[in-house]
């Protein structure tokens, strides 16, 4: 295995850690946080504290509990900006929130909460005790109320943790009474996406009790059972038994339901090395069978790298925006394990998922989309994006997904090649234009592949919470501390809502 040094790829990450202020970097970067201020203006002024903005008549929808999601959610992105007003607004509203219950009865999903809450307030937490970011608050204990709220959260539903096998239920009620849903299986990602921000907890607060809970779910996921529910190592099914702990599924892919399981692994090392190398070594396995089994190209575009879903050991050739998350993850690791074939491969990733974007009338990808091979043929009621684009969309939403900018920051972050910043920008341009609407707020849209294909009213959380940030932090040369490094210096690793989580050690 040859050294990152050998490769050159340090001497791109030294001319990012150092390069002198750009000013297109400048300028690009203000022009985002300017964006982030006018979406943080029409939530706060027409729905905070709320949970989802409705951006089309300014309204708002309580889809989250009634905890403010929405808020939360843009705490760190706020922070990283050093949007004092807005830190501020958000922080005077944290100990105000009454996590013990709910104003209606209503779904709880451990995922979603676990994400964004959760994450969301541990992440600022850590991020307001380090003395660049201390100095935007107002009250000081506002910031460890940030802490209490996301203990108070993280007790009031460590009670979906008491199942036979301690696999979480993935939903669970607060209001009238305490109860599980009774769900009978959990998929890999709900299950599998909690390690981070329970283990972190446990740092913060001396108490193993939220680790052990994670990390008793996780062993299930770690040690899969039967063995047929692992159609190639490290590439599970997507359901397992809540009862038993044994998969029901031997289906997957690097999309919803498995996604960010698959992205903890390798951000578990990071967070910890000695602790966590088994995760590690789970990772490596998944990441060497997806290069060998689900790397896919398209028949009329050889050029690209799609990930390919899985039936058992039948490949399906079909992916979506969420997966598109994979480019940066490969990287990671391969900055991680100083191994240069999985920074490639994630590199031919995220270039090739960005082309699903520049392939539209919109120049953004769209929510799922199908390419042919030699097991799949274009089916009636698929939607055209282009001829020579080498896929169709079958889903054509976006509702302001970060994946495939995400995986754009890794790349330039590792390379320090300013054609991913230019790729960024571009995906930046087309959201903006394309989302943006005349209040300041953006909306997501029906249908990417034809100009005016209509909105969708939502604004969702992680717009603010990871869009937004990993653009920013793709131009920004202010916030070196929290950048993705390939030295040895990374201190944070971002929860899969883009909350930067300090390190261990």
């Amino acid at each position: 295995m040859r050294s990152l040094r050998q490769l050159g790829i340090l001497s791109g990450l030294a001319a990012v850690s150092h390069e002198a202020p750009n000013p297109t970097s400048h300028k690009r970067a203000e022009a985002i946080k300017e964006t982030y201020r006018d979406s943080w203006k029409v939530y706060y002024e027409n729905a905070f504290p709320n949970d989802t903005l409705m951006p089309l008549n300014n309204t708002f929808l309580n889809d989250r509990n009634r905890w403010g999601v929405t808020a939360i959610d843009a705490l760190t992105t706020a922070i990283v900006l050093e949007d004092e007003e807005s830190v501020n607004q958000i922080l005077d509203f944290v100990p105000t929130i009454d996590f013990t219950t709910t104003a209606e009865p209503g779904d709880i999903s451990l995922f979603e909460t676990n994400i964004r809450f959760f994450g969301g307030l541990l992440s600022a937490y850590d991020l307001l005790s380090e003395p660049r970011y201390a100095k935007l608050v107002r009250d000081g204990s506002h910031v460890g109320a940030c802490l209490d709220q996301a203990r108070s959260l993280a007790d009031s539903l460590k009670f979906a943790f008491d199942t036979p096998t301690g696999i979480p239920d993935p939903v669970v009620r607060l209001n009238p009474d305490r109860r599980r849903s009774g769900a009978t299986v959990n998929n890999v990602a709900e299950a599998g996406t909690l390690i981070l921000e329970w283990t972190r907890l446990s740092d913060l607060t001396g108490d193993r009790q939220y680790a052990d809970l994670a990390r008793r779910a996780e062993s299930y996921l770690i040690s899969p059972k039967p063995a047929s529910a692992e159609p190639w190592p490290g590439l599970t099914g997507t359901f397992v038994s809540i009862a038993n702990g044994s998969f029901t599924s031997d289906g997957g892919g690097w999309g919803g339901y498995t996604d960010s399981f698959f992205e903890y692994l390798i951000k578990m090392y990071l967070y910890d090395p000695d602790d966590f190398s088994p995760y590690k070594d789970r990772w490596v396995a998944a990441a060497e069978s997806t290069m060998e089994h689900l790397a896919s190209h398209p028949r009329s575009r050889n050029d690209l790298t799609f990930l390919a879903d899985y039936e058992g050991q039948v490949t399906i050739s079909r992916s979506t925006h969420l997966a598109s998350f994979a480019g940066g993850n490969f990287i990671l690791g391969g900055i991680l394990l100083d191994e240069q074939r999985y920074i490639d491969f994630g590199l031919a990733v995220a270039e090739s998922y960005f082309e699903t974007y520049r392939s539209t009338a919109t120049g953004i990808g769209p929510e799922a989309f199908a390419w042919t091979s030699d097991e799949t043929a274009h089916r009636d009621g698929d939607v055209d994006v282009d001829a020579d684009a080498g896929f169709w969309a079958t889903s054509p939403s976006y509702i302001l997904r970060p994946e495939t900018v995400e995986s754009l920051y890794y790349s330039y972050r590792v390379t320090g090649d300013p054609k991913y910043q230019d790729m960024a920008w571009e995906a930046y341009r087309s959201i903006d234009a394309a989302t943006g609407l005349r209040s300041g707020a953006h909306a997501g849209l029906q249908n990417v592949t034809v100009q005016d294909g209509g909105y969708v009213d939502k604004m969702e959380s992680f717009w603010l919470a990871e869009t937004l940030k990993y653009l920013f932090l793709t131009f920004d040369v202010d916030s070196e501390d929290l950048q993705v490094r390939g030295d040895g210096g990374n201190k944070w690793v971002y929860n899969t809502e883009a909350h930067p989580v300090k390190i261990r050690h």
